[in-house]
């Protein structure tokens, strides 16, 4: 609820309900899944946040602020998961069909960590907005225990990727390459656009992402709304986390 960009997004309208409702739904309908938790914060201003998942009967669990990293271990102990899936709570257009790809991906190569998009050197291919992040709790665990960069434990995964042959890693591309795209609800301009797509598709809120690709294609209009917001670096950090500790 204190996003520094765009205050209390995660419960903002989007098609009649909360963007946290749709994040939730549609990660439900991904079929390798065996649990759902929102992992929020203790702050007192994501009060709302519990409420709405219990008043939904949608599991919550509260930890660090900013340390996101003990946030994410803390909560896969408390809920026993042997493979954790990171979706984050700002990606409304997220895909179960691509969940269950990168799963499935993920098994088959037996890495310690899988994802479909890492940041800068790394070159990315799926549109920002539908970022899947896969870890194995041994690995999170190790992460936890080790990492010490404050932008490590805010953005949770980094201590996996950001040392060759510290962990076997996945990468998964897509061609063509969409990785120009911004879908992701972080500032003003992002909400817009997502308003837009949802009204398109309207009341069918089941759309996949390359429903919206084509939607796009026919009306390229569309990705010039957001196209001036700058996406955060990976080391961008939150200096209330400074003072949090």
């Amino acid at each position: 609820m204190t996003s520094s960009r765009l205050p209390g997004k995660v419960m903002i309208d989007i098609a009649g309900f909360p963007m946290l409702h749709h994040v939730i739904k549609r990660v439900s309908s991904a079929q390798m899944l065996d649990q759902i938790v929102v992992a929020t914060t203790d702050d007192p201003a994501d009060d709302p946040i519990e409420e709405f998942c219990n008043s939904n009967g949608f599991l919550c669990f509260r930890g660090h602020p900013f340390d996101v990293l003990d946030r994410y271990y803390q909560a896969a102990s408390k809920f026993k998961a042997d493979i954790i899936v990171r979706i984050t709570a700002d990606c409304p257009i997220m895909d179960p069909t691509l969940i269950d790809t990168l799963i499935q991906s993920f098994l088959d190569t037996g890495v310690d960590f899988g994802a479909n998009r890492l940041p800068p050197p790394w070159k990315r291919t799926y549109p920002i907005g539908l970022d899947i992040e896969i870890v194995r709790f041994e690995a999170l665990e190790k992460a936890w225990q080790e990492a010490e960069s404050q932008f490590e434990r805010e953005h949770v995964m980094p201590y996996l990727y950001d040392q060759p042959g510290r962990f076997k890693i996945m990468l998964a591309h897509h061609e063509p390459d969409y990785g120009e795209q911004r879908w992701t609800v972080d500032t003003p301009l992002d909400l817009a656009l997502v308003n837009k797509i949802f009204g398109y598709f309207s009341p069918r809120i089941d759309f996949s992402w390359m429903e919206v690709i084509d939607l796009i294609k026919r009306d390229p209009d569309l990705e010039n709304i957001n196209i001036s917001v700058n996406a955060k670096n990976v080391d961008e950090v939150d200096n209330r986390f400074l003072n949090s500790k």
